[in-house]
């Protein structure tokens, strides 16, 4: 891994990241005025329901958001210092696959049928590097070892349809780590996975982040994957960021009513309850505009500063941050 910038800073800045897509003469906000940052060697956790922009926000740190039909209305992406956004699309293929890696969310359809697993490993180090084929070709088979993929000297010449889900999760992991990143990112790296394999690819994402010092952005819907791997936590919800905490601050004291809503909503064992806690109504649709808080719809606490006037993102303890006219929350619940 390379490092150019100083230590002390994040080696990833978001700032006010805007991304609209233009479909039928009406513009869709993806992604509203996001930041965070994520620290060298650290892992952030970005949570939120299906469609509040969380794989949006990843596409975007790989410029990857196609142009048209979508725009980066504003915001900046600084990686160890660089404007990704201003970045010349030729240093940007550099930086894909070289210092940041990406798990896409299914890996049947992100890795290619036509060409074997190992080939794919093969070409991504030789875009990145001056390896010989034979020395390539070594690498990848030691890669698939690093992600204990069974008879890596063997799985090295299958293809994609050939290998199990946890499998072809695994050469995924392969392919991200392949020229050492500095960044990581998992778009939901376990979503279709069964519970074991889960638990797997977990503890091997952890262990290989432990022995190379990557840092990792974690995409998922999954509390309890959060609360097991991630340093820190960004909950997402219809585009923008509510709450951001250190993981220990949000699950012991969330202060926004969709978090609070959202640890209600996990099974637990030591709670007795006839049914599920759910969080009432439905997210709005990104094209409708929203005079105040995108979640008062659905907000119990909701009055008509809410509805009329968007709380700003504030600091309410030491690194926990939360957009809501009504926090702190006493006691963190709604």
């Amino acid at each position: 891994m390379q490092a150019t910038g100083s230590s002390q800073q994040p080696l990833l800045s978001v700032e006010g990241l805007r991304v609209e897509f233009g479909i039928d003469r009406s513009v869709l906000r993806a992604v509203d005025g996001v930041s965070f940052s994520v620290n060298r060697g650290a892992t952030l956790g970005i949570v939120g329901e299906s469609g509040c922009g969380k794989s949006v926000t990843s596409l975007a740190i790989m410029r990857l958001v196609a142009t048209p039909p979508g725009r980066y209305a504003g915001g900046t992406i600084r990686f160890d210092g660089q404007d990704l956004l201003s970045l010349p699309e030729s240093q940007m293929r550099r930086l894909r696959g070289g210092r940041i890696g990406m798990i896409f969310q299914e890996p049947m359809t992100s890795l290619n049928p036509v060409y074997t697993c190992g080939d794919q490993i093969v070409e991504s180090l030789k875009v990145h590097g001056d390896l010989s084929p034979k020395a390539a070709r070594d690498r990848a088979v030691e890669l698939l070892d690093l992600v204990r993929l069974p008879s890596p000297s063997k799985r090295v010449d299958d293809y994609p349809h050939q290998l199990s889900g946890g499998q072809r999760q695994r050469v995924m992991i392969a392919l991200a780590l392949a020229n050492d990143p500095d960044l990581l990112i998992a778009d939901e790296p376990t979503t279709a996975l069964d519970v074991t394999i889960q638990a797997q690819i977990l503890e091997l994402m952890k262990e290989l982040q432990d022995r190379t010092g990557t840092a990792i952005l974690l995409i998922t819907h999954d509390l309890g994957v959060v609360a097991e791997t991630c340093d820190e936590v960004v909950v997402m919800y219809a585009g923008t960021v509510v709450e951001q905490a250190p993981t220990g601050a949000l699950f012991g004291d969330p202060q926004h009513p969709y978090t609070v809503g959202l640890m209600a909503a996990v099974p637990r064992i030591d709670v007795d309850a006839d049914r599920l806690a759910t969080i009432e109504g439905s997210v709005p649709p990104p094209w409708q505009v929203m005079p105040g808080c995108r979640f008062a719809s659905r907000c119990p606490l909701a009055d008509d500063r809410c509805r009329n006037q968007p709380p700003p993102l504030r600091e309410i303890a030491p690194q926990h941050r939360v957009a809501c006219w009504h926090a702190p929350i006493e006691g963190g619940t709604a």
